[in-house]
C-alpha cells in the first residue's frame, strides 16, 4: 500500500474519531483583544530576584520601545497575552539562534556533556538512527555518571522507533515516558489519538534550555545541498532552534514536569530542578505552552494578536501552513494596511497532501498583497516569525489545525531588537533559497493542481 493511501486512511480514521468525540474550536481572538485592558497596567515581569515592581517593569518596557520604531507589539499585544496566560515575561535572558540542525545538535551535545545534576528531554520524534543512537549513548553515559536523565517521547511521532530502543534507555537507569500510548488501555483517562506531544525541549541542570522545531533524527544532520535535475541530492531538513539561558528556563522546566505528572510517569529522583538562576543577557522572554482546549490555545492567540498589532513588517516561516480564517484575515488585513508581509513556506514536503492544501490559501493572500515564497533547496520545517524588528518567536507550533487545536506545543516569544535583527538576517538568507509566487502566474496554473488543492482542503483539520 502506498504512503499516500496510508496517509488518507489515517486521515479518515482520525476524522471519524473527531466526529465521535466532538469538534474542537479555536478561541475568538477578536473577543480576547476586546476584553483585554485598553490602558494596560504595568506588565508582570520576573527577574532572577523575583517579580519586578510596577515602576521597574515600566522602565524595562520603555527601554524596549525606544529601541525600535513605534509599534503596538510592546504594549497592546503584550497586554492581550497577559490576559490569557499565567506565564510571565522574564528579563535577563541570553538567547542564541541555532539556525539549522547541525548547530542545534552541537549545542545539545555540549549542554548534555556539561550537565552536572539532571537532563530533561522532550521530543515528538526520537528515531533509532545514527543521530538517535548518538543521543542515546551520550545520555546513557551521563546517567551512568549519576546525572539523572528523564525523557518524554510521543507515541505516534516515534511510532517507527522499536520498543527495544527505549527499553535499553530504561535498563540504563533513564526514566522514560511514552506520551499518550496508541493503546488507550495503556493511556490516561483523557486519551485521544489526535492529542500528541509535539514539543521539542532539552533542559540541562535547570539553567540552559534548547527548544524549537528540531526532532531527534538524522534528517537534520546533513548539510543543505542544491537539488539538481539530473541527480537530486538527499533532502536536507531546514529547521530552527534557540538556546536559552536565564530565568525563562524555569518556565520550560515547569512545562516538562507538568507533562510528566499528567502522563503519570515514574517517580523522579530528587534533583535540583529549580536552581537559583542568574541573569545572563538582556532579552525579555515569555514561554508559551499549550494543551488541548479552547481557552488555552495560547500560541494561536499569540500569533493572531501579534499579526493584528503589527505596524511595519511580518516575516514568517512555517512548515505546515493550513491556517484558519482568523490567521488568514489577520495577514490579509495587515498587508492591506501597508505592513510588509512576507511568508516563506515549503516548496517540497514529506506530505504531498499538506503541500497541496497549503497552496489552497495562496489566492486570497496574494490578492491582498501578502508576498509568498516557497523554499526550494531543503525541506522547510521551521516555525518562526519576526515582527516590527522587535518581536520574535521560535517554537514547535505549525500553522495547522492539529498543531493549533490538538497538540501540546511550546514557543518562546522574545522581545529584543538585537535578537530580532538576527532573525531578520536568517529570514533574508532563507529568501535567497526561495522562489516568490506571483499572482499573475499563479492564477494561470492548470486545472489539476487546483483540484488537488481543493481535495487537500477537505481534510484540512486533520493534516
Amino acid at each position: 500500500m502506498t504512503t499516500l493511501r496510508l496517509h488518507i486512511l489515517f486521515l479518515l480514521f482520525t476524522a471519524a474519531l473527531s466526529l465521535i468525540c466532538g469538534c474542537a474550536t479555536l478561541p475568538n481572538v477578536a473577543e480576547v483583544i476586546d476584553t483585554a485592558p485598553a490602558t494596560p497596567k504595568p506588565h508582570r515581569i520576573v527577574s532572577s530576584k523575583g517579580l519586578l515592581s510596577d515602576k521597574q517593569s515600566k522602565t524595562v518596557m520603555e527601554r524596549l520601545k525606544r529601541s525600535v520604531n513605534p509599534t503596538d507589539i510592546a504594549e497592546r499585544h503584550t497586554a492581550v497575552v497577559e490576559s490569557v496566560t499565567e506565564s510571565p515575561l522574564t528579563k535577563g535572558n541570553r538567547v542564541s539562534l541555532l539556525s539549522d540542525g547541525r548547530a542545534a545538535y552541537a549545542a545539545m551535545f555540549k549542554a548534555i556533556k556539561n550537565a552536572r545534576d539532571h537532563i530533561n528531554l522532550e521530543s515528538y520524534i526520537i528515531e533509532d538512527d545514527e543521530t538517535g543512537r548518538t543521543f542515546a549513548e551520550l545520555l546513557l553515559k551521563k546517567q551512568a555518571e549519576g546525572i539523572q536523565v528523564n525523557i518524554i517521547y510521543d507515541s505516534v511521532g516515534s511510532i517507527n522507533t522499536p520498543a527495544a530502543f527505549f527499553q535499553r534507555l530504561q535498563d540504563g537507569g533513564i526514566r522514560v515516558v511514552g506520551f499518550n500510548p496508541l493503546n488507550p488501555l495503556n493511556s490516561q483517562k483523557d486519551w485521544a489519538i489526535t492529542h500528541r506531544d509535539h514539543r521539542k525541549i532539552l533542559i540541562a541542570d535547570g539553567t540552559v534550555a534548547i527548544i524549537g522545531g528540531i526532532n531527534i533524527s538524522k534528517v537534520y544532520s546533513s548539510s543543505p545541498l542544491k537539488r539538481k535535475q539530473s541527480k537530486p541530492a538527499p533532502v536536507h531538513w531546514r529547521d530552527t532552534d534557540i538556546q536559552i539561558e536565564g530565568p525563562a528556563v524555569a518556565e520550560l522546566q515547569k512545562l516538562f514536569l507538568d507533562t510528566w505528572a499528567k502522563q503519570k510517569g515514574p517517580k523522579l529522583p530528587e534533583r535540583n530542578y529549580f536552581p537559583v538562576i542568574k541573569e545572563r543577557g538582556n532579552a525579555l522572554m515569555r514561554i508559551v505552552g499549550s494543551t488541548p482546549g479552547e481557552s488555552n490555545r495560547i500560541p494561536f492567540i499569540v500569533y493572531v494578536s501579534a499579526i493584528t498589532f503589527a505596524e511595519h513588517s511580518i516575516h514568517m516561516t512555517n512548515s505546515y501552513f493550513i491556517p484558519d480564517d482568523q490567521i488568514i484575515n489577520a495577514l490579509t488585513d495587515a498587508a492591506m494596511r501597508g505592513v510588509d508581509v512576507k511568508i516563506i513556506l515549503p516548496g517540497l514536503s514529506d506530505s504531498k497532501l499538506a503541500l497541496n492544501t497549503q497552496r489552497y490559501y495562496y489566492e486570497k493572500l496574494l490578492k491582498s498583497g501578502v508576498k509568498i515564497y516557497e523554499h526550494g533547496t531543503s525541506l522547510l520545517h521551521a516555525k518562526t516569525a519576526v515582527i516590527d524588528s522587535v518581536w520574535s518567536t521560535v517554537g514547535s507550533t505549525n500553522m495547522d489545525f492539529l498543531s493549533l487545536l490538538h497538540n501540546d506545543e511550546v514557543n518562546a516569544v522574545v522581545l529584543n531588537h538585537d535578537f530580532a535583527v538576527e532573525m531578520e538576517n536568517m529570514f533574508v538568507s532563507d529568501l535567497a533559497d526561495s522562489r516568490q509566487i506571483h499572482w499573475s502566474e499563479w492564477e494561470k496554473r492548470p486545472l489539476l493542481p487546483r483540484v488537488m488543492e481543493w481535495f487537500g482542503n477537505v481534510f484540512n483539520r486533520w493534516l
